[in-house]
């Protein structure tokens, strides 16, 4: 056999050996970048999502504006919070905001008292308002100065289900109390509120920022499509629509 048809030869089966080992090597890339896609497309990141959902709710379900036991609108909701009953309440202590007292002849009478006589009162009770049907389930207040006519506070109310992480959601309204007077509505003695219902939101995540609790926060865009509009005693409140949202960092225990 002469020597170059012998060379040929074996550069022809080399040549094939390595388009072989070529097309192989590229079936196994081409498979295995369509196993990869179908496992993101189709576990990945549908699982990503259902997590940060679930760590990132949008509210949507939720009312818009509480309402009074007569059924006259309320204060309007611009926070949320998501953790648990023990988290929200310790976040709240740490924060300096303290769990107002339930209504009652003797709150009543000792808020009156320390009003007109200008004590502060870091337990003074707030009225009931309703949402899902129900009065709130945590209310919070901080004392402004030495009277009790001032004070910020905030009512809350569990929200849905517990998501995947079994971390409850909360939805609330955050009002400033600016004085003692008569309701518009009903004519009784009464907090009359600030209108600037966006400055006690912010006041509370400033507050809430400052306990290093929050292991995330976020800004619901056009939670409230009604920028304004009147509380169950008549008093004026406005909004740029965003509802925050503070996720509390999981306790240890």
């Amino acid at each position: 056999m002469p020597a170059g048809k012998g060379i040929s030869n074996v550069e022809r089966e080399s040549d094939q050996h390595h388009r072989h080992h070529h097309r192989h090597r590229t079936t196994r890339v081409v498979t295995s970048v369509i196993l990869f896609w179908i496992i993101a497309a189709y576990l990945l990141i549908p699982l990503a999502w259902e997590f940060y959902a679930d760590r990132h709710p949008t509210f949507d379900d939720n009312p818009r504006v509480t309402l009074t036991g007569d059924k006259h609108p309320g204060d309007p909701l611009n926070v949320a919070l998501i953790g648990t009953e023990a988290e929200v309440q310790e976040i709240m202590k740490v924060a300096k905001w303290y769990p107002a007292a339930a209504l009652g002849l003797m709150s009543d009478l000792r808020i009156g008292a320390d009003t007109i006589l200008s004590r502060p009162d870091d337990q003074a009770p707030v009225s009931n308002l309703y949402l899902f049907g129900r009065k709130e389930d945590l209310a919070f207040e901080q004392p402004v100065g030495d009277n009790p006519r001032h004070r910020h506070h905030v009512r809350l109310w569990r929200s849905g289900d517990p998501g995947i992480e079994g971390r409850q959601q909360w939805i609330g309204a955050a009002v400033y109390d600016a004085k003692v007077g008569l309701s518009r509505t009903t004519g009784q003695i009464t907090h009359v509120t600030a209108p600037n219902v966006d400055a006690e939101r912010d006041y509370l995540f400033e507050c809430l920022a400052r306990t290093n609790q929050l292991a995330d926060q976020y800004e619901v865009d056009d939670f409230h499509k009604t920028r304004s509009g009147r509380n169950g005693g008549g008093d004026v409140w406005e909004t740029d629509g965003k509802l925050y949202v503070g996720v509390i960092a999981e306790s240890d225990q």
